[in-house]
C-alpha cells in the first residue's frame, strides 16, 4: 500500500463556492495546491482515501484556501470538514543536501560529539531563522537543537541518526 505524508487539515468551509479553510502542514504550500495537483482526503470512518484535485488556492490570514475540481458549492464540500489532506510519498521531490523532509528526521536518534545518545527527535520547530529540533531525553528535561552547521555535523537519514556537536551551556541538566 502507499504511504502517504499529511500536507493539511481541513478545519472549515470558506464562503458559498466550495473553497475549504486548511491550516497547513508543508513547507511547500504554493507546490501542495498548485493547480492540478492531486491531493487524497483521509476522513474517520472512511477505508479509502478520497482523491481530490486541486482547482485553486488562495492565502487568507494564517489559512490556505482551496477549492477542488467538480466541487463548485459550499455543499460539495461541507462533508470533508475535518479530514486530513495528505500526497503520496511517491509525489515528493528530491530536496538539496542538508534539507530534510519532517519525516525523516522525527524519531531520529541524536548522538552527541562524545557518541553517546543525547535522546531522540520527537517534533521540530519553525520559530525563524533556522529550525530547532526537540530532542526527548529520558527522565530529563527536552533539548532544543538549533539547526545550523556548527551544531548538527551529520545527518544519516537511512539509519535515523543525527549527530551533534552540543555548545556549551545549551542542556541544562540542574533541574
Amino acid at each position: 500500500m502507499e504511504d502517504y505524508l499529511t500536507v493539511g487539515k481541513i478545519v472549515n468551509t470558506q464562503g458559498i463556492k466550495g473553497e475549504v479553510r486548511v491550516i497547513s502542514k508543508t513547507d511547500f504550500a504554493k507546490e501542495r495546491y498548485q493547480k492540478g495537483q492531486t491531493l487524497f482526503l483521509f476522513q474517520k470512518n472512511q477505508a479509502k482515501p478520497i482523491p481530490l484535485v486541486v482547482d485553486s488556492h488562495r492565502q487568507h490570514k494564517n489559512f490556505d484556501i482551496v477549492r477542488f475540481k467538480d466541487h463548485p458549492s459550499i455543499n460539495d464540500v461541507e462533508k470533508y470538514r475535518d479530514g486530513v489532506l495528505k500526497i503520496a510519498q511517491s509525489d515528493l521531490h528530491a530536496l538539496s543536501d542538508h534539507e530534510f523532509y519532517y519525516y525523516e528526521i522525527i524519531g531520529a536518534t541524536v548522538w552527541d560529539e562524545h557518541n553517546e545518545k543525547l535522546g531522540e527527535i520527537s517534533e521540530i520547530l519553525a520559530p525563524g531563522a533556522n529550525d530547532v529540533w526537540v530532542v526527548k531525553r529520558e527522565n530529563k528535561k527536552d533539548v532544543l537543537l538549533p539547526y545550523i552547521e556548527s551544531v548538527v555535523k551529520h545527518v544519516d537519514v537511512q539509519n535515523k541518526e543525527v549527530f551533534v556537536e552540543v555548545p556549551e551551556g545549551l542542556i541544562d541538566d540542574e533541574d
